[in-house]
């Protein structure tokens, strides 16, 4: 099968999630035998990241210029003229993009079938309630978004929260498939040593909670820091670690670390990759992801393969996961007594926590490995060229 992956960035540090999922199930379909070609941006292009993708074409063509996180690529209309008729399938990620519009305009043209991937990027209110984003967005939803979702072939989801998503946006649910993200379960076979983390940070007798993720306001970090200073008058002992690089909202959070007075209780890392996040994972008593929106629970899930416990909030995809596992505690964003309550549970409860967190580690390894997730994408593929040939 020749397929095609379509997405702004493919940086390691900018890219998030997406880009692990694209990295894993890219590389997992050119091992299955797959012919894989990948179209992005040259944003922070990292070449030793895109030279590990083995047997994977990576072309990053030239941003001229972003609008928002928007890269605009115009050398991906030449490519697709000429090279799209190559391709059986394409999947795009995200919903929103330049890339995507100069697509679906030519998979239209030559009839080729597509599936739509928007990683829970279809919320207009992602850039910030005030952000004039929001307008962009709307107009590109209104010229361009609701008919590539319409003419898509499949529409995937990663959870629940994703279907209902795309339903309100007016998709019909029945086109839409949920699939989890793919953990890449040989990646957690051989975990550093505990106490590498700590040692470089000189934190050993410390008890650490962390949040790892971009700097964004989405993330609900404010909402973490403020829960944690109440508890920092309280407890000595707790130290509370931000890893990740910044998204735009960094000086905001050093600036309410600082009016909070818990300065010499919080320690930014910046962007940890590789060994070194997996390092900080195996090292930390409880991960939190306090997100305002999320819908994918994979940091949660590399957490619990490191076998530390996770608290996250409710009302979002990565609380649906965590809730139907029952991996940790979940919390409502803006609950600080919650927020304390549960981060107290899973620290001075350490023998549950490990329970819960070690019958979680199984159920991913059993349902959610990168081998069982590449068929189902490849599944919906095969489904979807069928239907197209039928036409």
């Amino acid at each position: 099968m020749k397929i095609l992956h379509v997405f702004d960035f493919f940086s390691p540090v900018h890219g998030g999630g997406t880009v692990d999922l694209l990295y894993r199930i890219a590389l997992s379909q050119s091992r299955r035998g797959d012919e894989v070609v990948i179209y992005t941006s040259d944003f922070e292009l990292d070449r030793a990241f895109i030279n590990s993708v083995s047997g994977v074409a990576v072309h990053p063509l030239p941003g001229w210029f972003k609008i928002g996180a928007t890269q605009v690529t115009p050398g991906i209309i030449s490519a697709a003229r000429k090279n799209l008729k190559n391709f059986d399938i394409i999947h795009l990620h995200c919903f929103r993009s330049f890339q995507n519009v100069v697509i679906h305009h030519y998979a239209k043209k030559y009839g080729l079938p597509y599936i739509l991937d928007a990683h829970g990027s279809t919320p207009r209110l992602a850039a910030g309630k005030n952000s004039p984003m929001v307008i962009f967005k709307w107009f590109y939803d209104v010229f361009f978004g609701y008919q590539a979702m319409r003419d898509a072939g499949r529409l995937i989801a990663q959870t629940r929260v994703g279907v209902d998503e795309y339903r309100n946006l007016g998709a019909d649910e029945e086109n839409v498939t949920l699939i989890h993200p793919p953990i890449d379960i040989d990646e957690f076979r051989d975990l550093p040593e505990p106490g590498t983390f700590r040692s470089r940070y000189n934190i050993s007798s410390l008890k650490v909670v962390m949040f790892l993720g971009r700097i964004n306001w989405i993330k609900g970090i404010d909402f973490l820091v403020k829960s944690f200073a109440r508890m920092a008058s309280q407890t000595r002992d707790w130290l509370l670690v931000i890893v990740g690089p910044d998204d735009g909202h960094k000086k905001n959070i050093e600036k309410l670390v600082t009016e909070l007075g818990i300065s010499n209780r919080v320690i930014f890392t910046g962007f940890l990759g590789g060994k070194e996040k997996l390092a900080a994972l195996v090292d930390a008593d409880a991960l939190v992801q306090p997100s305002i929106y999320e819908q994918g629970a994979r940091v949660s899930l590399e957490a619990i393969m490191c076998h530390t416990p996770v608290i996250a909030s409710k009302n979002t995809g990565l609380g649906e996961t965590i809730e139907a596992m029952e991996a940790g505690y979940v919390v409502e964003y803006g609950d600080t007594s919650g927020l304390i309550e549960a981060i107290r549970n899973t620290l001075d409860n350490p023998v549950a926590a490990q329970a819960r967190t070690q019958k979680a580690g199984e159920y991913i390894k059993a349902n959610l490995s990168v081998a069982s997730q590449t068929e189902k994408y490849e599944k919906v593929y095969r489904e979807v060229i069928e239907r197209s040939r039928k036409r």
